[in-house]
């Protein structure tokens, strides 16, 4: 079945997240919530909805992907608007965690659902049996959990968790309908208190609480142990909590507590000075950290006051957290004193926590380690931790403690992953379950699958005649190895007769960053200006070699897609991009323009735009991509990339990133046959006319005391380019334009302002007003 339509009872802040992905996916929503106002003919009865949606709309990290996606999402009320549901394909609840509630609710809806539609529940940890009790049989068998994890836009994992009633069917389509649609990765998870994250996660925060204070360490200095040092998250733990609310984790730990029997209670401190003081996280301003005009405060849970931020990150840790995990992981249980002792004793409960669990949690160890990874942001999961620690290790310091061996440590045979296999509850070794639609790069290579590699670019055989191009330089920078590779595989290509390339990766981060700054401030400094205006005409070479190659290239951009980045895909014949990708031509913020054809293309781009008008203003366009540039606007995902103009209506987005190089290399198949590469281009430069205009802006700017001369000189030059310097209107071709960005890019080079301003970024990563 076809999920078009979308209903969300709850407007708090995961109901309203929900919503705001499933809008910004392209669903029609309707999102309820308790009346506001007793009276029926109130205008404020579905205030708390609308309130919701608002919030949603402010919220930051932003839950939509485009803002405009909010027309989608149709707020009401469970009083008067009930009736709205019958018309959805998927409902989800995200009331109050209470089974009650949530009954009374499924009851209501039970009398008015369409047959075919899905009910699923978002709650974090009640048992799906607990709530479908009193439900009729039609209704289980359309019934499942959903268990999203906060903030629902930006977390990959979505726990399923069917019932012995679950229709397969329905699992399937909820399945399909979250991975392809919502791009979320699936964890089926057994039907117990807190399924699979939650259930290790919350455990491994309390246990965390007790170690501290068994150890005597700061808040500061946990959450410098618990993040980047081993495999966690960078808001590590009580960063984490800030970001939950503790008055929800202090919820969460009480109910999982409740329902197994087992002692979740955090710290007494954490519920009598904080909780009940109303000091909750982030939504108080202030939990367990809290931000002032002087600076961030860290509470003291030994003398009940706020103490500034003493983060550790420094000295051996701080040189730690630069090596491979498995590396560090060893080197970070070998730490002196008492951070050692404590990584020591919270890598051992929460691996013994998981090892005993595990069997009850899922049904293979592969889904725990994908859960924590794509649900609490771990670099690896647990058992892939204890496999980098050592199983030898584990049995050491479970002795030391005096712990039982649990069975699933017995039963593995050296390590829980062997290659391309991983240990089964039963004590088996199996194919690991592989992810659905994802196309693996890294497996691709070790299985001899690699046309070219000179250490900073990769060309890889994707099968069925597609080569994909993939950058492996630090944050992806575009330097001369990474350009030479380019080439290279664009030769290869051709010679080999394949069907085309994609231009993709799997970076978590970055798509690319753009050029390397540091070669540039080194190049300045020797005074090569030669070989400086070499490199660039090579970049420029190199992104119009992506548009004249006689196959068709798609790039696949995600993450950060900046400065060089973002004008190697705007050279693409199309575009597959994930739909967080966040695409920007940044190069003003240290003193330049964009000169590898960037600036060129946004021109040529939206003038082509308006040419199906009568009324043709060229200066819309020359006025759109001066903004763009000038204030180095970057997208805030695929979607906004799009209506900025980044990101053209044919090019396309996948909501999931697994599924992303799969669609890049379909796109290529079908674009393949009888491709032929764009010809040379022409646009009507404004000249002096433009220039005027543009120049006004810029005076004003500074004359109002929003730019600096500096600023000034710098947006000069990109009007020079977008208007194809100072002289009468005329027609300019893609070459001259190349010509251009190079000779302003080279002049702003040369001063001092912009060369300051790149030492300042490299020094401190952020940008220089001056």
């Amino acid at each position: 079945m076809r999920v078009t339509t979308v209903g969300v009872v709850g407007a708090g802040a995961m109901g309203s997240g929900i919503a705001a992905l499933a809008a910004s996916a392209g669903c029609r929503v309707v999102l309820l919530d308790i009346p506001g106002d007793p009276d029926p003919a109130s205008p404020n009865r579905s205030a708390p909805a609308r309130n919701g949606l608002q919030k949603t709309l402010k919220a930051k990290p932003a839950a939509f992907m485009d803002a405009s996606a909010a027309a989608r999402v149709r707020p009401g009320n469970t009083e008067d608007h009930l009736a709205w549901l019958a018309e959805c394909d998927w409902i989800v609840e995200a009331i109050i965690e209470q089974p009650a509630p949530k009954q009374a609710l499924f009851a209501r809806i039970e009398a008015l659902m369409k047959p075919t539609a899905i009910i699923s529940s978002n709650t974090s940890g009640i048992p799906m049996a607990v709530l479908l009790d009193g439900r009729g049989e039609k209704f289980r068998r359309r019934f499942l959990g959903a268990h999203f994890f906060n903030p629902p836009r930006y977390m990959h994992l979505l726990e399923l968790i069917p019932t012995p009633d679950t229709d397969p069917a329905v699992i399937g389509a909820m399945r399909a309908f979250a991975e392809r649609t919502l791009g979320k990765g699936i964890v089926i998870a057994k039907d117990v208190p807190g399924f699979v994250a939650n259930r290790l996660g919350v455990y491994g925060m309390v246990a965390t609480m007790r170690r501290m204070e068994q150890h005597g360490l700061s808040i500061d200095e946990v959450d410098g142990l618990t993040g980047a040092l081993i495999g966690r998250a960078r808001t590590a733990t009580f960063r984490t909590g800030d970001l939950t609310g503790i008055d929800v984790l202090q919820h969460v730990t009480r109910g999982i507590g409740a329902a197994t029997g087992e002692d979740f209670a955090m710290p007494a401190w954490v519920g009598d000075q904080l909780v009940a003081t109303g000091k909750l996280g982030d939504k108080t301003g202030g939990g367990f950290y809290r931000k002032a005009k002087d600076g961030t405060f860290t509470f003291d849970w030994k003398t009940g006051e706020y103490v500034p931020q003493q983060r550790l990150e420094g000295g051996e840790i701080g040189q730690l957290i630069r090596m491979p995990l498995a590396q560090r992981l060893k080197a970070a249980v070998k730490l002196p004193g008492a951070h050692g002792a404590f990584l020591r004793d919270h890598l051992a409960d929460v691996a013994h926590y998981t090892l005993t669990l595990a069997p009850q949690l899922a049904y293979d160890l592969v889904a725990i380690d994908r859960a924590m990874e794509w649900g609490y942001g771990w670099e690896a999961g647990p058992f892939q931790i204890m496999d980098a620690l050592g199983l030898d290790w584990l049995r050491a310091e479970f002795g030391a403690e005096g712990r039982d061996v649990p069975a699933l440590l017995e039963h593995a045979q050296g390590a829980f992953y062997k290659g391309d296999e991983a240990l089964t509850f039963d004590g088996n070794y199996e194919s690991i379950p592989a992810v659905p639609g994802r196309v693996s790069l890294a497996a691709m290579a070790q299985t001899g699958r690699v046309l070219e590699d000179n250490g900073l670019s990769r060309l890889l055989d994707m099968g069925d005649g597609v080569a994909c191009f993939e950058f492996r330089s630090k944050m992806n920078s575009l330097g001369q190895g990474v350009l030479d590779g380019l080439a290279s595989a664009l030769r290869k290509v051709e010679k080999l007769g394949f069907n085309g390339l994609v231009i993709g990766n799997e970076d978590a981060r970055a798509f690319s960053v753009g050029a390397d700054l540091s070669l540039v401030s080194f190049a300045v400094a020797a005074g090569a200006w030669e070989d400086i205006e070499a490199s660039i005409k090579a970049f420029q070479d190199a992104t119009m070699s992506i548009r004249r190659a006689p196959f068709p290239v798609v790039v696949a951009p995600a993450g950060m897609t900046l400065g060089g980045g973002a004008e190697v895909t705007l050279h693409a014949d199309a575009v597959q991009a994930h739909a967080e990708t966040y695409m920007g031509l940044v190069e003003v913020g240290v003193g330049l323009l964009p000169g590898g054809g960037g600036t060129k293309e946004l021109l040529m781009r939206f003038t082509g735009e308006l040419q199906q008008y009568e009324e043709l203003d060229l200066f819309a366009a020359v006025k759109r991509a001066f903004k763009l540039i000038a204030f180095a606007t970057t997208s805030t995902s695929a979607h906004e990339a799009r209506s900025l103009g980044y990101l053209r209506q044919s090019d396309r987005i996948s909501m999931n990133r697994d599924h992303q190089l799969a669609d890049a290399k379909q796109r290529v198949l079908d674009l393949a046959p009888g491709y032929l590469p764009p010809t040379e281009r022409t646009v009507r430069a404004l000249g002096r006319e433009g220039l005027g205009n543009l120049e006004y802006a810029l005076w004003a700017a500074h004359e109002a005391g929003q730019a600096s001369a500096h600023d000034v000189r710098v947006g000069r030059a990109v009007a020079q380019v977008l208007c194809g310097g100072d002289g009468a209107p005329r027609d300019v071709t893609e070459t001259d334009l190349l010509d251009l960005e190079r000779e302003h890019f080279l002049s702003l080079l040369g001063t001092k302002e912009t060369q300051e301003r790149i030492a300042y970024t490299l020094k401190t990563g952020k940008p220089l007003r001056n």
